[in-house]
């Protein structure tokens, strides 16, 4: 008997071989995720007043009473890449800043944003300061809070749009 025997294979063994593997990587991703979690020991928004790339200040207290998402992420990320569309989408709806962290100079940041057609707002962490504030090591990583300004949710890893809006409608609640 051969180890795979292609001769047997039809589609309904093919949709199921992948449905597990799916579930699999589900799984494993969800359970890595929790593992890298950061752990906050402080579960309120820090009070962001920062240059953003656009010029303009992000100050946090301007968000209060509004849920907020925030995305730590990096140029050099390839999930980062993959997600950064998610991103986009929902800053477009709800209040979302994020964060790059080592990922060069402002010029090297706003050229990414710009060949992606990104507009989301951008704190440029070159130094990582915000990331040890987080106690962020892996990337990206995203915070959503409550409109009270608590922590609600956090996620290492990639997250769907449709994931990301759950989140805020629920942080909104």
């Amino acid at each position: 008997m051969k180890l795979l025997d292609y001769k047997n294979w039809n589609i309904k063994k093919i949709l199921k071989e992948t449905a597990i593997l799916i579930v699999m990587v589900l799984v494993i991703s969800n359970v890595m995720s929790y593992i890298r979690k950061p752990d906050l020991s402080n579960s309120e928004l820090p009070q962001f007043n920062e240059l953003m790339l656009d010029g303009k200040v992000f100050n946090a207290k301007e968000y209060a009473g509004k849920p907020l998402l925030v995305h730590l992420w990096a140029t050099w990320c390839p999930v980062c890449k993959v997600e950064a569309p998610n991103i986009q989408t929902l800053s477009e709806h709800y209040n979302v800043i994020t964060i790059a962290v080592k990922s060069g100079s402002d010029e090297e940041v706003q050229a990414f944003m710009d060949k992606g057609g990104y507009t989301y707002k951008v704190i440029n962490d070159e130094d990582a300061s915000w990331a040890k504030i987080y106690s962020v090591s892996a990337y990206p990583t995203t915070f959503v809070y409550s409109s009270e300004g608590q922590i609600n949710f956090s996620e290492v890893g990639y997250t769907s749009t449709v994931g990301l809006f759950f989140r805020m409608w629920w942080a909104g609640l």
